[in-house]
């Protein structure tokens, strides 16, 4: 399976996929899922996908073979907009799954050969864009209430996305969500795993500035890691408390202290009671013995 995720703040985009496509106890695989076309100084286009993977090649090597052909009408070199970019691979995408569909003729009816792409961008005297191209061919672009576009496995990473980020936070903190976001949805889903790709894309720059491959044994990755999961920690212990957890608790010790007094005094209570009963036994005692001696003696 796959995650991919492209966010679009004020200072550019970031770029974020997986590379696991196979999950198994002995069935492993990776492949790059982030894909760059650059033309530095004029556009710059990065692809995400999810999906086919027979699917996302032949899109891909057709988008390039269009690029190499002088007599291509359209090509990712000459479309005028993002939108323009977004909307001949979404064609691209549809043609791939028809021609495979009239090849199968009937068979396999349940392969599934859809594939979703992310196109992340711009072209020069244009905003950076971020679009969501879905198998149909049609495509939605990002809006500033939900700057972030996501495909995949959505649902584990999502939360910190829309909590976190807004068009004002900066190119590296949404970089360091994106990281967030993959690594919370590999916690959860065995299907998505690394190594992770990260592409920055500023504003106005028209190529694709830092471009990181991460592994979970890359220092800076299992710093990022380590750091989210203790502050996380430390956020649910600082929470606010029940009500019964607020209630005033002496200690152990004043526990003891505090008992030590009223051990005392009922000690002492004891032994004035003790004291009492041992008195009057004595002077009952005497009595009987005077009663004996004057009315008992013998002649």
């Amino acid at each position: 399976m796959t995650y991919c995720v492209a966010i679009k703040v004020n200072e550019g985009l970031v770029m974020a996929a997986d590379t696991r496509t196979a999950a198994g106890v002995d069935d492993v695989r990776t492949y790059n899922k982030m894909h760059t076309f650059e033309f530095p100084g004029d556009r710059v286009f990065v692809v995400l996908s999810a999906g086919n993977l027979a699917t996302t090649q032949h899109v891909l090597a057709q988008a390039q073979r269009d690029l190499n052909d002088p007599t291509a009408t359209v090509n990712l070199r000459t479309v005028r907009h993002m939108f323009d970019a977004a909307d001949y691979l979404g064609q691209l995408s549809v043609r791939a799954q028809k021609q495979v569909t009239q090849q199968l003729q009937g068979q396999y009816s349940s392969l599934n050969v859809e594939t979703t792409l992310i196109l992340g961008g711009q072209i020069q005297g244009e905003e950076p864009a971020i679009y969501l191209i879905y198998p149909v061919g049609n495509c939605i672009a990002a809006s500033p209430e939900t700057p972030f576009l996501q495909i995949g496995e959505i649902k584990y990473g999502k939360p910190i996305l829309d909590r976190f980020v807004r068009p004002h936070v900066t190119l590296e903190d949404a970089a360091r969500c994106a990281l967030v976001s993959l690594d919370s949805t590999m916690r959860s889903n065995i299907s998505v795993g690394p190594p992770v790709d990260l592409a920055f894309l500023p504003r106005d720059a028209l190529k694709v500035k830092h471009s990181l491959r991460l592994d979970l044994d890359t220092p800076y990755y299992s710093q990022l890691k380590e750091t989210w999961a203790r502050q996380l920690e430390n956020a649910v212990r600082s929470l606010p408390k029940f009500e019964w957890e607020l209630q005033p608790q002496l200690p152990l010790q004043a526990q003891t202290q505090s008992q030590q007094p009223q051990a005392q005094a009922q000690m002492g209570v004891q032994t004035q009671q003790n004291g009492l009963n041992a008195a009057a036994q004595m002077q009952f005692g005497s009595g009987n013995n005077g009663n004996n001696g004057s009315g008992g003696q013998s002649y």
